[in-house]
């Protein structure tokens, strides 16, 4: 999966998750992506910035905490991204994803009062993509459960057809991904929500 910045003929920008390159490429030529705040199909990729949050860096750094230590009780998920979000132009690449983070709704509580109002809606709105993320994965890639490994290394050397997994992998098993030059990223695993 990949986010892409884009901007319509109105100039309003947008953010969007595709599959993968191709897969923008495709639906843009068709006019088939529309713009949420004026219906505009003529769209294209806007240049993107890093996000740098300067005022919640200390709940960030409270919230990677947690998951890191969340993570030191459970196996880590791994998902290969299509060509996009994450690798190369013809095949997927492996993404495992780590951690389980807490649920968004109880990071958001346990952020300290002296956050303001705006601090604690920007630490909500990174739990919002996150939990967007893990929804987009499951939506568009096959999961593989803990056959990860083996499923990367195949597509990797083309022994199956290029295509979005996600699953578990041992930590060893991701040293050995990276040892062999298999492309993955770990990514935050929000649990879901009975919302």
């Amino acid at each position: 999966m990949i986010l892409f910045a884009l901007r319509c003929s109105a100039d309003h920008q947008f953010e969007a998750w595709f599959r993968n390159g191709a897969a923008y490429d495709e639906q843009a030529a068709a006019h088939q992506i529309a713009c949420p705040i004026c219906g505009d199909t003529v769209v294209g990729k806007a240049p993107m910035a890093p996000r740098i949050a300067k005022g919640v860096a200390r709940a960030a750094d409270r919230a990677r905490e947690q998951a890191e230590a969340v993570a030191a009780n459970a196996p880590p998920s791994a998902v290969p991204a299509a060509p996009s979000n994450a690798v190369p132009a013809a095949l997927p690449a492996p993404i495992p994803a780590p951690v389980p983070l807490p649920n968004a709704a109880d990071v958001v509580a346990a952020l300290p009062p002296s956050l303001n109002d705006a601090q604690r809606e920007a630490v909500a709105e990174v739990m919002r993509q996150l939990t967007e993320v893990r929804r987009s994965v499951e939506k568009n890639c096959d999961y593989v459960g803990d056959r990860f490994a083996e499923e990367a290394r195949r597509i990797h050397y083309g022994e199956t057809d290029p295509r979005g997994i996600y699953g578990e992998a041992s930590d060893d098993e991701v040293a050995e991904l990276h040892e062999e030059g298999v492309t993955f990223h770990r990514i935050p695993w929000i649990p879901r929500s009975d919302s």
